[in-house]
């Protein structure tokens, strides 16, 4: 296939509008954990947490899967597999691996998606990878090493870690579904509709393991404790469903379908030197001389990451930006 189509969305045009997208994701993915602690320390269940996350942005995006209602009939495995995986599955398998290994091991394995995206298009889809991209992601992996300070709560409990990397692999499927049709032009799933029933089917998974009615409903007729201040605990979650979902979602599904699941994937990671930051600023947590080091060199992994695309026309080996995927072609024919 060529390497660049004249209507491809990831071309130098959107690029820039691509990365703004990224990285809005990355800070609204970033702000949920924030929010969401003072819920679970007020009495909240973490699994819970998840739930009312992703059961209240599945209502928010309700109107818009109305509105696409003949989008299930045309593109069945795409909702599905994406309110699995890139929904209920991240959610799960990371939550899951929480209580198992310590939270800097569990970030530090999802965040190897970037790396499994790139396997993905030398090895499954059979496409060179730019020499730029590689070493970009393993510069955002050993930065992030440092963020979320791995060394400080070493475990190798092996389920914790095999259910970890699940959280890896449902999150390279986000990236890949994400960018189904983004070469299709009309033709093309909206991304909107995609999100909607995406989150439905996550929310139903999610009741089913999440178990709702068991719930301390109380909880959010009361205050959280954000840093010493008294905060209601229907705000925090409003922005966490509201910000930290809808939001987050849409801008990250908008800025695969500009760039590359591989570019953004790559700028995601600062998801996590953007949650840590958050949590210095607002929750008084401790920001050390090696999680600032290593939020520099994330940060310098994503630039190199994202400015490896090559030029619209270019012959050059594509690993951040190009023309459909084969994936995206299979899926674009069903």
């Amino acid at each position: 296939m060529p390497v660049h189509t004249s209507g491809s969305s990831h071309d130098s045009p959107g690029k820039g509008a691509g990365l703004g997208l990224a990285l809005a994701s990355a800070l609204a993915f970033g702000g949920s954990g924030v929010a969401a602690k003072p819920l679970i320390e007020a009495g909240l269940d973490p699994l819970h947490v998840v739930w009312l996350r992703v059961a209240g942005a599945a209502l928010v995006m309700l109107p818009i899967a109305v509105r696409h209602r003949a989008l299930p009939r045309r593109r069945p495995a795409l909702l599905a597999g994406f309110g699995l995986l890139a929904v209920a599955g991240v959610q799960a398998c990371y939550f899951a691996a929480l209580s198992r290994i310590p939270v800097g091991v569990a970030l530090l394995i999802e965040y190897l998606a970037p790396a499994l995206v790139l396997g993905w298009v030398r090895f499954v889809q059979r496409r060179p990878v730019t020499r730029a991209a590689a070493l970009g992601v393993v510069l955002a992996a050993g930065g992030l090493a440092c963020v979320v300070e791995v060394w400080s709560g070493l475990s190798f409990d092996a389920l914790g870690l095999v259910l970890a990397l699940g959280a890896a692999c449902c999150q390279v499927g986000y990236f890949v579904l994400a960018d189904q049709g983004s070469d299709a032009g009309e033709t093309a799933p909206d991304p909107l509709g995609v999100i909607a029933y995406g989150l439905l089917v996550g929310a139903a998974v999610l009741t089913a393991v999440a178990r709702p009615w068991s719930m301390d409903w109380s909880v959010l007729a009361g205050s959280a404790d954000l840093n010493g201040t008294g905060v209601p605990a229907v705000a925090l979650l409003a922005w966490v469903v509201l910000v930290a979902t809808v939001i987050a979602y849409i801008t990250g599904v908008l800025s695969v379908r500009r760039l590359s699941p591989q570019v953004a994937g790559v700028v995601a990671c600062l998801e996590a030197v953007i949650a840590t930051v958050l949590a210095w600023v607002l929750l008084g947590e401790h920001l050390s001389a090696p999680q600032v080091v290593g939020g520099a060199v994330v940060l310098v992994g994503a630039f190199i990451a994202q400015s490896s695309a090559p030029a619209k026309g270019s012959p050059e080996p594509v690993a951040s930006g190009g023309a459909e995927r084969e994936l995206s072609a299979r899926g674009t024919a069903a």
